[in-house]
């Protein structure tokens, strides 16, 4: 039985966790707010008090976690994964980071004899639950090959798409395309109730036609009900909108939609909405257009 030290049990890391024991791996789970362990334990997982403690009998370790720094901590600190991992340990970062930062690490990771992976993910929180994640996978294709048992379980689409950092590139670029996406929905409902469209019925034709996407089949309906149940938080793609506007700035490339949607992302964070879903871009588009954002059952 393959043993997975995995840490980070948050709203991604813990559902993925617990399909991983489901799947028969031997998981040993790590997360520094107690409470979030629960769920692993339930699904047959272990608990260890340490994310030394979690590495030390892995054959591969996950790290799902909030930011660049987190990683660093947990990666490179002196109580954290290469200080404790055994030669040929698989390390598969499953954060949304900076590319710079997956591909210090994985340098690092190498000079320990380490195979590390940068893989993050695209789906939310219904995806890590139902095991349907999107995973965007950057390093040697070796070690990709090697991870695939792994990755499989939590993701229906697993791709090799570059070199160390080649994953948290292309997740930039999906984080671009969803803000872009949900800020376009919100201004279209905001559009279709000053007119009083029956909105549920247009919304319903939208997602047949060519402006069709994932925003309107799962997002669209908790907009219109005004619920801000985070499944990603504004705080995370303010963070990740922070990530693609310094790589395509360091690129020398342009992207004048995206950072007006960051700019929008970063309005509501300092609005004191950072923990609403990413979707509440509909609330900020309201507030510019004068609109209330008080509906019946919000």
């Amino acid at each position: 039985m393959t043993t997975v030290g995995f840490i980070g049990l948050g709203i991604m890391g813990g559902p993925m966790a617990v399909n991983l024991a489901e799947a028969g791996f031997d998981v040993v789970g790590f997360d520094v707010v107690p409470p979030r362990n629960d769920l692993l334990t339930r699904a047959g997982g272990r608990i260890a008090g340490s994310v030394a403690e979690a590495v030390r009998k892995a054959d591969v370790v996950v790290t799902m976690v909030r930011d660049s720094a987190d990683v660093e901590t947990v990666a490179l600190g002196e109580q954290g994964i290469l200080a404790h991992a055994r030669p040929g340990l698989l390390y598969i970062d499953m954060s949304s980071i900076s590319p710079t930062t997956s591909r210090d690490v994985a340098a690092e990771a190498e000079l320990l004899g380490v195979r590390a992976l940068d893989a993050p993910v695209s789906g939310g929180e219904s995806g890590a639950i139902e095991g349907s994640l999107s995973i965007m996978v950057g390093g040697d294709a070796e070690d990709f090959q090697a991870a695939l048992p792994v990755l499989e379980v939590v993701g229906a689409t697993v791709v090799h798409v570059g070199p160390h950092g080649a994953g948290q590139t292309v997740k930039a670029a999906n984080q671009l395309i969803v803000a872009g996406t949900i800020e376009l929905v919100a201004e279209a409902i905001v559009f279709l109730e000053a007119y009083e469209v029956d909105t549920d019925a247009a919304v319903r034709v939208l997602a047949g036609g060519l402006a069709g996407n994932r925003i309107l089949d799962r997002k669209a309906a908790g907009m219109l009900a005004r619920t801000f149940e985070p499944g990603f938080r504004i705080d995370l793609h303010h963070k990740d909108m922070g990530i693609v506007t310094t790589a395509a700035r360091d690129a020398g490339v342009v992207i004048p939609l995206g950072s007006a949607v960051a700019q929008l992302i970063a309005a509501l964070k300092a609005q004191g909405d950072g923990g609403l879903d990413h979707s509440a871009l509909l609330k900020l588009v309201e507030q510019l257009s004068g609109r209330s954002t008080v509906r019946p059952g919000s």
